[in-house]
């Protein structure tokens, strides 16, 4: 082995003895763990997006944070409604297994969360915007410091308001405060607060910021409705608010670069579920088809990540928080059931899943929801059911407009057969049974959410037997 004072005699003056030890123990030191920049717009369907090839609604600054990353234009969303999406994100699990089986109930206080996990690891946290998962009455929305909060730390939120305009928020304290402007302005002001505190905390931080336009009420200020006015309605106030979310972006981005935090943050955008509207002659969510299920992935870590891949491979909720654990560094949980594809987000491997697992555990008026179901999405297929019955089959190359449903075509039989023996192997493989479901209207009329909080709809259901 080449000794040092060897090496400093090669070099000569270039490097002092000191400074050649100091750069020596740099280069065997770990590298310094990524910050995440998690930013969730609520209700955004991938449909609507410029980089997904959207030629209508302007997203020039999310357009470039994907050909600046890498875009999963499979995302699925394996519950698409609110809270249960937003348990997926935190727990890495399917929801008969974090709890969060229906909107409104509280995710259990001893959930092993990615927030958790990320401080235990030395990370800064912070949440700003619509948290939605504390249960019960959803105004005025204060979450007390402690474990409801999950391991955020830094915390500028509310529990969930869809006033966009007028909205209030908490932080450690039950004294409500204005959000300025539009929400997504004033959500990002208070990101942009957190973000500058990296001047003066050098640690690296998990900073997630929940947006809740475009969300209906569909809306958006004057500037950017006008923009949309030859769009039909609802689709132009829809377009606005994403176009207004979008601008939003370019400020986020903008203080990332600023702060020298560019290159060693990963961005993750994406959404919670789509939005239907009236596609297929439905609305909201909590349908099988893409544009209920089907929600924007876009990656960004120059460090890692090489700019512009298009990625077709099937990603889910499920798996966000294992994949962004393995790329901190910090260990997954055996309790997560998504999968690490930290490798494949990296470009460094072609492993993926098969296949994307879906759930919808019970009714919804509200959106024409009509029971709980469950149901698969593979490269090509589309595959849901009820208990009793089957409900749709689309083969999406052949149709990716899902017109023609084929879950009762004589002619399908074998792949509607292939497919639900896949559907029953999720089902063991993760624990899930129809018992899970619930068939009364729990979720209709704010039920779960107007008195009191609950865990569970048995508790509810206990309490108000139908």
């Amino acid at each position: 082995m080449v000794s040092d004072d060897t090496l400093i005699a090669i070099y000569g003056p270039m490097l002092s003895r000191r400074q050649f030890v100091a750069s020596s123990a740099a280069a065997f030191q770990r590298p310094r763990r990524p910050n995440i920049l998690f930013v969730l717009p609520d209700q955004l369907r991938a449909q609507a997006l410029g980089c997904m090839g959207n030629t209508v609604v302007q997203t020039p600054n999310i357009d470039r944070l994907a050909g600046e990353g890498v875009t999963f234009r499979n995302t699925i969303a394996n519950t698409p409604v609110c809270c249960p999406a937003r348990a997926i994100f935190l727990t890495g699990q399917y929801c008969h297994k974090n709890g969060m089986v229906a909107n409104d109930l509280r995710l259990r206080e001893s959930s092993v969360t990615l927030p958790g996990l990320l401080k235990q690891h030395g990370y800064r946290t912070g949440f700003v915007g619509k948290w939605h998962l504390d249960g019960g009455p959803r105004l005025p929305g204060f979450v007390p410091p402690g474990p409801r909060r999950h391991g955020y730390d830094f915390w500028a939120a509310n529990e969930c308001s869809h006033e966009h305009f007028k909205n209030t928020y908490f932080r450690d304290t039950p004294q409500p405060l204005p959000v300025r402007g539009f929400e997504p302005e004033g959500w990002t002001d208070l990101a942009l607060e957190f973000l500058e505190t990296t001047k003066r905390d050098t640690r690296p931080f998990f900073l997630s910021v929940f947006m809740g336009p475009p969300h209906d009420p569909y809306g958006a200020p004057e500037s950017y409705m006008r923009r949309y006015d030859n769009v039909p309605k609802p689709l132009n106030a829809y377009y606005a608010a994403i176009t207004a979310i979008d601008d939003q972006i370019a400020r986020l981005t903008r203080s990332l670069s600023d702060l020298g935090l560019a290159e060693d943050t990963i961005v993750l955008f994406s959404s919670d579920h789509g939005d239907m509207l009236g596609t297929h002659g439905a609305k909201l969510k909590r349908k099988p088809w893409e544009e209920s299920i089907r929600v924007p992935g876009i990656f960004r870590y120059p460090r890692r990540i090489k700019p512009g891949r298009s990625e077709e491979a099937l990603l889910s909720h499920v798996d966000y928080a294992p994949t962004l654990l393995s790329l901190c560094g910090v260990p997954v949980p055996a309790t997560m059931q998504g999968a690490d594809l930290s490798a494949l987000v990296a470009g460094q491997s072609r492993r993926a899943s098969d296949s994307a697992f879906l759930q919808i555990f019970g009714p919804y008026a509200g959106d024409q929801t009509p029971a709980g179901w469950r149901g698969l999405r593979t490269d090509r297929y589309k595959y849901a059911r009820f208990e009793d019955k089957p409900w749709v089959l689309y083969d999406l190359k052949e149709d990716p407009s899902e017109e023609h449903n084929l879950a009762a075509d004589p002619a399908a039989a074998k792949l509607r057969q292939s497919l639900e023996s896949q559907l029953e192997a999720w089902m063991r493989r993760t624990g899930d049974a129809w018992k899970y479901n619930w068939t009364a209207p729990v979720e209709d009329a704010g039920r779960l959410y107007k008195d009191k909080t609950y865990y569970s709809v048995d508790e509810y259901l206990r309490e108000h037997p139908q």
